[in-house]
């Protein structure tokens, strides 16, 4: 009897000494864990410099470049198909930056005014008929370029003739069902986006990212 009370009570001592120690240690534990962060975040912050965040730029892109506005439609086989979701993709990993966007059928009249500049082609009267048979997606593409760069990657008029890679040589087959339209020039841009928006509709904003895509 003797002895196992005096075996309980060296374990009872020996349960009070460890229990500071142990608490101690856990606490010392816990400091070591929270330097440890700190000095990562530090050296976090180090490696990452406010330099390597992106500048703000100025809505409608960095001085000095020649940045531009280019009218875009996804005609009616285009939006049949499906492709406007591609087309859209193609145009932002350029690097462009979509200011202007809406769906509308086009009224014969219309079709006839966007295309006024091949009113005296044989073509013309098909190639209206068909621009107003459905819902086009027009668009406003800017950024450097951009017109030039635009009609790149449409490629040629004739299906047949597009480079892979571009779209119209990716997506269609002949001229007569090339599903996308893209101003020639400047002043056919501005005609075309005067005629499809209001200014109101035409947005200038800051593109997050175009810091990743323009050097200052």
């Amino acid at each position: 009897m003797r002895a196992a009370a005096a075996t309980a009570a060296r374990l009872a001592a020996r349960a009070v000494r460890a229990t500071p120690v142990r608490s101690l240690r856990i606490e010392a534990s816990a400091r070591r864990v929270a330097g440890a962060a700190l000095v990562g975040a530090a050296a976090f912050a180090v490696a990452t410099p406010a330099a390597c965040a992106p500048a703000k730029l100025p809505a409608h892109g960095v001085p000095g470049t020649k940045y531009e506005r280019t009218f875009i439609a996804v005609k009616p086989d285009g939006v049949q198909r499906g492709l406007v979701g591609n087309i859209i993709a193609r145009f932002e990993a350029k690097g462009y930056k979509l200011v202007a966007l809406k769906m509308v059928w086009p009224t014969k009249e219309m079709a006839s005014k966007h295309y006024a500049d091949l009113s005296s082609k044989p073509f013309f009267n098909g190639l209206t008929d068909f621009f107003s048979s459905g819902p086009i997606v027009a668009m406003v593409w800017e950024g450097d370029n951009a017109i030039l760069g635009g009609r790149k990657m449409l490629g040629t008029t004739n299906p047949r003739d597009s480079e892979p890679g571009s779209i119209r040589g990716d997506l269609c087959v002949i001229t007569g069902r090339n599903i996308i339209h893209g101003s020639d020039g400047p002043d056919s841009a501005e005609h075309e986006i005067n005629m499809w928006f209001k200014p109101s509709e035409v947005n200038d904003h800051a593109l997050a990212e175009a810091a990743w895509v323009y050097e200052d």
